[in-house]
């Protein structure tokens, strides 16, 4: 599960940037979500952060320790798509130890490395 400080937005990145499918999704009085999304039959869920919980976003604690790796038949697209939709490089889309493979941080501190593996 992400955390994240706008969950709303973050659905909608996630929609925009990776072509991701809301499959489930809950907002409390106060606006918070809970969402589970589905990106190409891998599903990841997303929440607002809650540090009474003790969940806090990277944004919060100035970095994240974890890297989501996407693979993607066509990473040079679908970082395109991810760049247009807000996230920002991190290093370009290139093969490399037998992938190719670009890692963006999307605009909630999590950084998603986008690839495939090249064929033997």
């Amino acid at each position: 599960m992400l955390s994240v400080r706008n969950g709303a937005r973050a659905v909608e990145f996630y929609k925009a940037a990776f072509r991701a499918i809301e499959v489930f999704r809950v907002t409390d009085p106060a606006g918070s979500v809970v969402a589970r999304l589905n990106v190409d039959g891998a599903e990841f869920w997303l929440r607002d952060e809650s540090p009474e919980h003790g969940n806090f976003s990277p944004e919060s604690l100035g970095g994240g320790s974890v890297r989501m790796i996407l693979t993607v038949p066509n990473p040079d697209a679908m970082f395109a798509k991810a760049i247009a939709a807000g996230a920002r490089e991190v290093f370009p889309v290139e093969e490399s130890h037998g992938w190719r493979l670009g890692r963006v941080v999307d605009p909630f501190g999590h950084h998603w490395e986008i690839g495939r593996p090249l064929a033997p």
